[in-house]
């Protein structure tokens, strides 16, 4: 697996004792020199400034009003920069070159910007971590976080795929059980309304309303009401039409009777007879209709009476579901939105036992997941811990015993009636994995014990049925502490550079940072520390500070900071140095300012051991140099 992304360039404005100075790096292993105080490890924080692992204070150039960091990465993964695009959101998939830059300003804020466009803090440091690893003597690293060495045990056993399963159901476990919360906190309120429900629709389906049931009830009933005087009013018109002496159409038939004998005497009065014949046969025929209409008439007070306690009822319905003003028709819409209603209410009761059954499978699929992933990562930790060992002993930690614990979790949950199976008895212990063994630091809780107390959630975490903690006794006699608790920085960078030299083909950054790797370390262990860093930037860009001839001889770029004084100011610089610079930076590393022909040999000597080792960063080595500041 080759590099996915490099640092090409760092560019420093403003900090510190640096005025302004470009740094270009290589592919391979870069290595700092120089003297105490003259800025590597200046340098370094830069890049960690940069990235938002150190905080600004105090970082300003004195006099200055404005610091800028800018960090120029050549991205060659299609791969990370979908990754970079889905954090930041910016078109950023076919840009070769990612150009990040950190301002800092006199009143102590911040800004920061990935090529060209605004990002925020958070964004920065999820790029950060993408981009570099920077082990520092005592800063928090990827590899000293938990979570971080879970994910990197995963990949060094090949589960990555499996742990990925692992969270996926565990998303849609957490989803289903939200949702079963979420439904038993509504129980109550869903019962209510089904009772509400129920007597809302009986009540209504119980009056058996027909759609225009309520102009026929009016209209009956103002009929009904009004019986007597409708008869008093027919009676009278019929009586005036046809009855009484003198009627209308008696009196029009005897006019239309003279009429018709004079339209023979005079053809003219022939068109008047026809209309009074017409109007008296058109009489005649609304009398009779009157009188038809009068016999049907009786008042029935029983119907009366049923018309109105009919009409009360519906009046009273529409007023108590729809309110004053409303209507039939507005009743019977009232009824049907209640009949969905009560038909999703009873469709959620029938859900929840289906609901049940979801997280009862989810619960056995993360369940036999989980096992198969815990045995895997066992079965790596128990094959990364002797090969951890050997890398130690080899940077003269002989006696340093790395463990790998495993702590298995389970998490206290509210006991409930849909409990799932085994969880108020799962028991819960810790143990470490060493020298391809296993053996318990805590003693289980026994059944009876987690019975008595809460039940326990089985899948608390999307990680696993465990976390892990790389752990390290450096010396006899030590107990083993977790990596991040180390307070050597020594023994804290040789640690990381074992796990880094085994774990390379699954590191999910390409550039490392070691700062001062050699801390307490002599010239012989420097060689083998040089090698291993050789051997590691085979596959990373390598960025070291290093106070040891024998490692800087290792470099592929050879950088020397310096620093001088001007004016009562001082000025950090950075020189690229090849050749006889290059020697005699060595020999002065070995001797000090008074160099001689036999430091320089030891120097040449250094310098021609490290390459008859191949330069894994010599293709991408750039040509062009850096002169001072």
């Amino acid at each position: 697996m080759g590099r996915l992304h490099l640092l090409r360039e760092l560019h420093i404005c403003n900090l510190a004792i640096i005025a302004d100075i470009r740094i270009e790096f290589q592919a391979g292993l870069n290595c700092f020199t120089g003297q105490t105080g003259a800025g590597k490890s200046l340098i370094i924080g830069a890049l960690e400034l940069l990235l938002a692992l150190r905080s600004p204070r105090h970082m300003l150039r004195a006099g200055a009003t404005e610091g800028r960091i800018t960090g120029v990465f050549q991205v060659q993964a299609a791969a990370l920069r979908r990754q970079l695009v889905a954090q930041t959101d910016l078109p950023l998939q076919d840009e070769p070159e990612l150009i990040l830059v950190r301002r800092l300003h006199e009143n102590g804020r911040t800004g920061a910007s990935l090529n060209g466009h605004p990002i925020t803090g958070t964004m920065l440091q999820t790029i950060a971590e993408m981009l570099v690893d920077i082990h520092g003597q005592h800063d928090a690293q990827f590899l000293l976080q938990p979570a971080n060495q879970l994910s990197v045990l995963d990949d060094f056993a090949g589960a990555a795929d499996l742990a990925e399963d692992f969270r996926r159901r565990h998303q849609q476990r957490q989803s289903l059980l939200r949702r079963r919360e979420e439904g038993r906190a509504s129980e109550m309120l869903r019962r209510s309304q089904l009772e509400l429900g129920a007597f809302q629709a009986a009540e209504i389906d119980r009056a058996a309303f027909q759609p225009q049931e309520q102009q026929q009830l009016e209209l009956r009933h103002r009929l009904l009401s009004n019986m007597e005087k409708l008869q008093r009013l027919l009676g009278s018109a019929y009586a005036a039409l046809y009855e009484e002496e003198g009627a209308v159409v008696g009196r029009l038939k005897a006019v239309t009777s003279a009429l018709l004998e004079a339209a023979e005497l005079n053809p003219d009065v022939a068109p008047v007879a026809a209309q009074t014949r017409d109007a008296t046969v058109s009489l005649d025929d609304a009398a009779f209709t009157l009188r038809r209409v009068l016999e049907r008439l009786e008042l029935d007070p029983r119907e009366l009476t049923e018309v109105t306690e009919r009409l009360n009822l519906l009046n009273r319905l529409i007023h108590k579901y729809c309110g004053a003003g409303g209507t039939l028709e507005q009743l019977l819409e009232f009824r049907r939105h209640v009949g969905e209603e009560l038909a999703r209410l009873r469709s959620a009761e029938q859900n929840s036992a289906e609901l049940e059954s979801q997280i009862t499978q989810a619960a056995d699929h993360l369940a036999k997941i989980g096992a198969v992933l815990s045995d895997q990562r066992r079965a790596a930790a128990r094959k990364l811990i002797p090969l951890v060992r050997e890398q130690l002993a080899d940077l003269g930690m002989k006696d340093a015993q790395f463990h790998v614990d495993f702590r298995p979790l389970a998490a206290p949950i509210a006991p409930s009636d849909g409990a799932e199976p085994g969880e108020a008895t799962r028991p819960r212990r810790a143990d470490a994995v060493h020298a391809g063994r296993e053996t318990g630091n805590q003693k289980p809780e026994t059944t009876n014990q987690v019975a008595a107390g809460a039940a326990r959630d089985p899948f608390p975490s999307p990680s696993g049925l465990e976390t892990v903690e790389f752990m390290l006794a450096a010396n006899p006699g030590q107990p083993p502490r977790p990596l991040r608790q180390i307070a050597s920085g020594g023994e804290l960078s040789r640690t990381m550079l074992a796990l880094k030299t085994i774990l390379a083909q699954a590191d999910r950054s390409s550039v490392l940072v070691f700062d001062e790797i050699d801390a307490n370390v002599g010239g012989r262990m420097g060689g083998v520390i040089g090698e291993k860093l050789r051997a590691l930037a085979a596959r990373h860009q390598v960025l070291c500070i290093t106070h040891l001839p024998q490692i800087a001889a290792f470099a592929d770029r050879h950088l020397s900071i310096r620093k001088r004084v001007e004016n009562n100011a001082s000025f950090t610089e950075v020189c690229i140095l090849n050749g006889e610079g290059r020697t005699r930076e060595l020999a002065a590393m070995t001797v000090g300012k008074n160099i001689t022909q036999v430091a320089l040999a030891q120097a040449s000597e250094l310098l021609q051991r490290a390459a008859r080792r191949p330069s894994p960063g010599a293709g991408g080595a750039l040509e062009r140099r850096d002169s001072p500041g």
